[in-house]
């Protein structure tokens, strides 16, 4: 009964469809066919999660293919859907794994790359778990460097005590005092009498007690800008190059690992400020405080059931009709991400990844081939096709204003940093639309890339001034938008200025 309302608990928590399609607009301008896709193979992995066990290794993902022309949008809906779930992601290009062996890369790479990725962020987020109890322990080693206790003290059973009265007397909350002044080593004698030992207690009292007045100095910052001198561990690990047909994760033998045990850790004092001091010595503290096994046991969970691989060019390995049969390397790519796709275990260096339910999507062009020339087996595994539209003046006015980081709250922003306040007009962005628009059609259709460039030509020469300017205000309205780029406007290539 507990598992059930785990299980329920699961897909309480998740998004339903809805709410991702929410969340994606107000970064993504239209294509709601794909972002309703993708929404829907998102909520179906946490409904999966609510099945029997035997059922749940039979639900399979269900894969997309999204069609359409660069720039409006196939990548960033994939990343943002990614990102919204905190899901381990990764965007490949099926054109490098071309000519395997000459210039191109294992497929199984891109598991391994999203594992690494998987990792890393578990590692993070453990990090900053235990980032509490690594500040307090990287404070105490730099107590110990700022005001190191006696050895006297530390084993007082082989020292006599000091007879100074006044030696590590307690010190005032405001005295500046010299933390790097010798300490007075006691005499060495091996008998000790009562007083001898009541006398060390004392001073030992007296030393923790002004170390924890320090600690409170430390805390608050007073000593930040003081330097010290700290002891970093370091590992010169030797170069080794290896040359194995299917990559070094598949020899199951962890290189660095191996040299670390066989190679003695070698230790370097910097001089640094305690500001930066602490810093390296909370990395070193977090590092003994995060159990790596836990951390790649969840990454490799996370990997296998919340993963997405974005799988772009994927037009680009598909044969043409036009020829006698499609490129022999090509339909080696395809059969070689089949079973990748399919579900499959892939050795890593962190241990084996299955990807039977990792989310593939994939996205291209097609302008020149269709999803109908991939292989019949490669088609079958991504069962949503779905194409993005290409955008219109509409959509561009919509990509200027709407989102979150619209472009003209970005170009606004930066202009800010100079002291400028600069107003962006309707009228002026109505422009800037137009003619993005306009360049699409005559040039080559870029989709929303295209604002981009557009809009740095038209604030190159405002960027440029900026420092100098004594007029910190500026309006940018449409006759503006125009005398920045009435040469693109009157120019037959455009290209010139614009790609």
């Amino acid at each position: 009964m507990e598992n059930k309302t785990d299980e329920t608990k699961v897909l309480a928590d998740a998004l339903t469809p809805r709410q991702i399609v929410e969340e994606l607009d107000k970064y993504i301008i239209g294509q709601f066919e794909a972002k309703r896709s993708v929404a829907i193979a998102l909520r179906n992995r946490a409904r999966r999660q609510m099945l029997e066990e035997d059922m749940q290794d039979e639900v399979a993902p269900k894969n997309i293919i999204m069609i359409g022309s660069t720039g409006v949008g196939k990548t960033e809906i994939a990343r943002r859907l990614a990102r919204l779930v905190d899901a381990p992601f990764i965007k490949v290009e099926a054109s490098k794994y071309t000519e395997i062996g000459y210039v191109g890369r294992d497929v199984e790479s891109m598991i391994r790359d999203l594992t690494e990725i998987s990792v890393s962020r578990v590692k993070s987020e453990q990090a900053v778990a235990v980032e509490e109890k690594a500040l307090e322990k990287a404070e105490e080693r730099l107590l110990d460097n700022l005001f190191p206790m006696p050895r006297a003290l530390k084993n007082p059973r082989n020292n006599t005590p000091n007879d100074d009265p006044e030696a590590d007397e307690d010190i005032d909350e405001n005295e500046d005092i010299d933390i790097d002044e010798d300490i007075i080593e006691l005499p060495f004698d091996l008998d000790i009498t009562e007083e001898q030992d009541e006398a060390l207690e004392k001073q030992r009292e007296r030393h923790l007690k002004t170390r924890d007045k320090l600690r409170q100095r430390l805390k608050n910052g007073e000593f930040e800008e003081k330097e010290v001198d700290i002891s970093m561990k370091t590992r010169s690990m030797p170069f080794v190059e290896i040359f194995s047909p299917g990559g070094i994760e598949e020899m199951d033998i962890n290189f660095k690992d191996m040299f670390s045990n066989i190679l003695p850790n070698q230790t370097k004092k910097r001089r640094v400020p305690v500001s930066e001091a602490r810093q390296i010595l909370m990395q070193e503290e977090a590092e003994k405080l995060i159990d790596m096994d836990a951390v790649i046991s969840d990454a490799i969970e996370r990997v296998e059931n919340s993963g997405i691989v974005f799988l772009d060019e994927i037009d680009k390995i598909a044969g043409r009709e036009s020829r006698q049969g499609p490129d022999v390397s090509r339909e080696g790519v395809q059969r070689d991400i089949l079973p990748i796709i399919e579900g499959s275990t892939v050795a890593t260096k962190y241990g084996s990844v299955r990807t039977h339910h990792v989310l593939f999507i994939a996205a291209g062009a097609f302008h020149v081939s269709n999803p109908s020339d991939l292989i019949p087996e490669l088609q079958g595994r991504f069962p949503i096709r779905v194409e993005l539209k290409s955008l219109n003046k509409s959509d561009f006015k919509c990509i200027l204003t709407e989102p979150k980081n619209a472009l003209v709250k970005q170009y606004t922003a930066l202009l800010h940093t100079e002291g400028i306040e600069a107003t962006i007009t309707d009228d002026a962005i109505d422009e800037i639309a137009a003619l993005a628009f306009q360049v699409n059609e005559s040039v080559e259709d870029i989709g929303a890339r295209r604002l981009h460039t557009i809009m740095e030509k038209l604030f190159e020469n405002l960027f440029f001034d900026a420092p100098d300017l004594d007029e910190k205000s500026a309006t940018i309205d449409a006759d503006y938008v125009r005398g920045e780029l009435v040469e693109i406007v009157k120019d037959q290539d455009l290209s010139r200025y614009i790609l």
